[in-house]
């Protein structure tokens, strides 16, 4: 298994801002070839790749408007097209608002499944492909529960199964393609500025007591352990990165 990010096309869903946008910049740091950002929102993902670009040189990133829930089809075809092969796909955008059940189903599970299966499809080494790793976003919350959250945390728990199950040794062993999960903890994003429980007020005020005691890092750290991640996890496991700490695997 080829561990080394050195000329790899990577392609990352909201890879426009935080850890998205920082993957791709520790990904190009380590040598990726290009950094394709695909995300809703075309103002972010001009600054973004203009400062990667600034960087790292011309074309090293490029930005495609891209909701996930809708354009799988015609940005995988744009994609290939342009690139021929991808060897790395970040799942990586996601909603937190518990009032948005049917939004959280689809943008953290469904979409990263459906992503999932058409790169791993294009992925397969014994169908023509030349094998390569899909990182999914899962969280802290993928294995740890509590009362705020049960919507996102399900969505996470859904995604840590499924990246286990599809990145089983079986089906690595067969394909060559490597399924991993990043378990960010707390982490200093948009996403997390302004977490939304269902609609109970009191459960609300709690939940913003309960998050300023725990222990939060800033989206260096994940971008960091996306790159550790890459380099040493076996396909089917799950690892967590909490408070900028070392990267540590979990069950």
């Amino acid at each position: 298994m080829d561990r080394n990010l050195k000329d790899k096309v990577v392609v990352i869903t909201g890879g426009a801002i935080g850890i998205g946008f920082e993957i791709a910049d520790r990904y190009l740091e380590k040598g990726a070839k290009v950094t394709v950002l695909l995300d809703i929102n075309e103002k972010e993902g001009a600054e973004a790749v203009k400062v990667l670009t600034t960087k790292y040189g011309n074309n090293r990133a490029v930005f495609i408007k891209c909701d996930v829930t809708k354009d799988l089809e015609q940005v995988f075809t744009k994609i290939i097209n342009t690139y021929k092969n991808v060897d790395v796909l970040v799942n990586n955008a996601g909603i937190l608002d518990d009032t948005a059940i049917k939004k959280t189903i689809d943008l953290n599970v469904t979409a990263v499944i459906e992503w999932s299966m058409k790169f791993w499809e294009h992925m397969r080494k014994e169908k023509g492909g030349k094998g390569g790793t899909i990182v999914n976003l899962a969280s802290i919350y993928g294995f740890r529960i509590d009362q705020f959250l049960p919507t996102y945390q399900a969505s996470k728990f859904a995604v840590m199964g499924f990246t286990k199950s599809l990145g089983h040794k079986y089906n690595y062993d067969r394909t060559g393609v490597r399924v991993v999960a990043i378990c960010p903890g707390f982490t200093e994003t948009k996403l997390t500025s302004n977490p939304k429980t269902w609609k109970d007020e009191q459960l609300q005020v709690d939940l913003f007591v309960f998050l300023k005691g725990l222990l939060w890092q800033k989206v260096d750290a994940v971008g960091k352990a996306a790159v550790d991640i890459f380099e040493k996890a076996d396909s089917g496991t799950a690892w967590l990165i909490e408070g900028a700490k070392p990267i540590s695997q979990v069950p």
